[in-house]
């Protein structure tokens, strides 16, 4: 799966595509935090997701957004933001990728009265080529995978978005994952527990 110009959340965004809403917000959260994570921005201070450079920007507008967030905010636990605001996170994210040409987006009216917005696929063979290397990465030897894409598969596979690979290629992935950063898997618990919670609750 080749990292290309698209980013940790937009990658979780376009795997998500066909899943519940209820979890595609939380799944592109979780990738968003985990982007700043990797990048040394956030890191976990004894369950809390702690901005280390106040001044510091990534020149994304998706990450930069939620690092102003988290750092204008009271401090939470990773748990909270996993889903605190997370439809915003999911919403610019689709908007990056309107303007990157991968999704179009449609207006037109609920009931004839309410505008709303619905997004499309626009790059077919872009998405259609995101889900297939996915896919013959988690079904492949057991080589080493690149971090930022062992990231993107392991919460994709946290939330249930693509087939399970035998369990040593998922451990391999996620041991590969939490190598970079110690915060990361305490953003992949919580995105579980969410979205455990999510299925209960039949939301």
């Amino acid at each position: 799966m080749p990292d290309g110009p698209l980013s940790l959340p937009a990658r979780l965004c376009l795997l998500a595509w066909d899943a519940d809403p209820s979890r595609q917000a939380p799944v592109v959260r979780a990738g968003a935090l985990a982007a700043l994570a990797r990048r040394g921005l956030l890191a976990d201070d004894d369950g809390i997701a702690t901005p280390l450079d106040l001044d510091s920007r990534t020149g994304d507008a998706v990450l930069d957004g939620l690092l102003e967030l988290v750092t204008e905010s009271r401090p939470h636990r990773w748990s909270v933001w996993v889903t605190l605001h997370a439809r915003y996170t999911l919403d610019a994210v689709r908007e990056q990728l309107v303007a990157e040409g991968v999704l179009r987006a449609e207006k037109h009216r609920v009931l004839g009265l309410f505008p709303s917005v619905e997004h499309v696929v626009s790059d077919a063979r872009r998405f259609r080529s995101l889900r297939r290397e996915a896919g013959d990465i988690l079904a492949g030897p057991p080589e080493t995978v690149p971090e930022p894409t062992a990231t993107t598969l392991t919460l994709a596979l946290a939330a249930g978005l693509l087939p399970p690979p035998s369990p040593s290629r998922a451990e391999a992935l996620a041991h590969r994952a939490t190598t970079v950063s110690p915060a990361y898997e305490a953003i992949l618990q919580e995105l579980r527990a969410a979205l455990t919670a999510t299925t209960l609750s039949g939301v």
